[in-house]
C-alpha cells in the first residue's frame, strides 16, 4: 500500500471534492438513473463542513476525502471518494480502519449510506457495518464500537 496522509480540510478544498464526488459516484447514479451534472456537485457544496472534513493526501497530491460528522447518537461516515486510480489499494481500506479506531476509542456508533449497488458497500461489510435499512436508491448501515455487545 502506498504511503498517504490525512490533513483537516479547508473551505478552498470543497471544489476539488465536489468533482471528485461527480467522477466517483456518476457510475452508481447513472445505473439508478439520478445522474445530474449539477446536482452531483451542488449535493457537495451544500454539505460541505470543513472542521468535520479531512484531505486524503498520496505523495502531497489530493487523492480523496473523507467526512466524520457528529451526531447525537452516532457518527456519521460521509463523502468518502478515493480517486478511482488508487482503488484497490488498501488506502481506502486503511482510511477506514484509522477513523473507526478513533470512533472506537469513543465507543461510538458510526453510521452510513451507500447507493444500492455500489462497490464500495464491500468495504464498509469488511469493517463491520451491516444494513439497517434500505430503499430502491441508498442502503443505511451501521456499526457499533468493537467489542460492543
Amino acid at each position: 500500500m502506498a504511503d498517504w496522509e490525512l490533513r483537516p480540510a479547508s473551505a478552498a478544498d470543497v471544489e476539488a471534492v465536489a468533482e471528485l464526488r461527480a467522477v466517483v459516484m456518476r457510475p452508481d447514479l447513472e445505473r439508478l438513473g439520478r445522474y445530474d451534472e449539477h446536482r452531483v456537485r451542488q449535493r457537495l457544496r451544500d454539505a460541505f463542513v470543513p472542521g468535520h472534513t479531512w484531505m486524503i493526501e498520496l505523495g502531497g497530491a489530493f487523492a480523496g476525502c473523507v467526512a466524520l460528522r457528529p451526531a447525537k447518537d452516532a457518527y456519521w461516515l460521509e463523502h468518502f471518494y478515493l480517486d478511482p486510480a488508487l482503488h484497490g489499494r488498501g488506502i481506502g481500506s486503511a482510511v477506514m480502519s484509522r477513523l473507526l479506531e478513533r470512533c472506537d476509542r469513543e465507543n461510538a456508533v458510526v453510521r452510513l449510506n451507500v447507493l444500492q449497488g455500489s462497490p464500495a458497500r464491500r468495504l464498509y461489510e469488511r469493517h463491520g457495518f451491516t444494513v439497517e435499512a434500505e430503499d430502491p436508491v441508498d442502503v443505511f448501515m451501521v456499526r457499533g464500537p468493537a467489542g460492543a455487545g
